[in-house]
């Protein structure tokens, strides 16, 4: 019997375009009865873990059936959502935007005083000027918070504040209606002002009726 008698099947050679043992399927071809596909010269060797996309940027809603927020982070939060700004930096940037607004308007009135002793219109008109000064100053910075989320003393100590619900900023209606909210801040001894030391969100209670926080940012940004 021949070698290449065909009712022998163990002298048949394999056909022409199927690799066998040991040998690689041309480039382009799919590998044929489960021989693996060899990659091609200097190509990076392809693994079959299944690739991670990032998590959306703060702002974006979770996907359809996924509960929000970051990996291990608090429930209904955000994903994506930087880290909560703790009490400190919140009160330091408080501070300094009061600075920003009443430190010029009693330079200014101090100048008037300093001219005419106060005695003399003078000194009323420097008033006039200082007062203008700290409520155009204090609804630029309302503006500011509202359509950024930062006013000065934010920007500096890297803090934002946005919507809890989806991170978007508030406006310059909703941050002023805020800012109005922070009366119940003050009402009950001032508790509301310290409630995010210890709250899980560090909300105060203009916060909570709002529905807002305040985040780390990058101070650059």
């Amino acid at each position: 019997m021949s070698f290449g008698d065909p009712n022998n099947p163990y002298g048949q050679q394999p056909p022409q375009g199927q690799p066998g043992y040991g040998q690689q399927a041309p480039q382009g071809v799919p590998p044929q009865y489960g021989y693996p596909q060899q990659p091609a010269p200097g190509a990076a060797p392809q693994y079959g873990y299944p690739q991670q996309t990032p998590p959306p940027a703060y702002g974006a809603y979770p996907p359809p059936g996924m509960p929000g927020g970051m990996p291990g982070g608090m429930p209904g939060m955000p994903v994506g959502m930087p880290p909560l700004a703790h009490w400190g930096l919140r009160f330091a940037a408080y501070l300094l935007d009061v600075l920003i607004i009443v430190a010029p308007m009693y330079a200014i009135a101090g100048i008037g005083v300093a001219i005419d002793g106060g005695d003399g219109g003078v000194g009323a008109v420097f008033g006039i000027i200082g007062f203008l000064y700290m409520v155009g100053m204090g609804f630029f910075q309302l503006y500011k918070e509202g359509t950024t989320g930062q006013t000065t003393g934010k920007k500096v100590l890297g803090i934002s504040l946005h919507r809890e619900a989806d991170g978007a900023t508030l406006g310059f209606g909703m941050a002023f209606v805020r800012k109005l909210a922070h009366i119940l801040d003050g009402l009950p001894c001032y508790i509301g002002w310290l409630w995010p030391l210890w709250d899980e969100k560090k909300q105060t209670f203009a916060d909570k009726v709002c529905s807002t926080v305040v985040v780390k940012v990058n101070r650059n940004g």
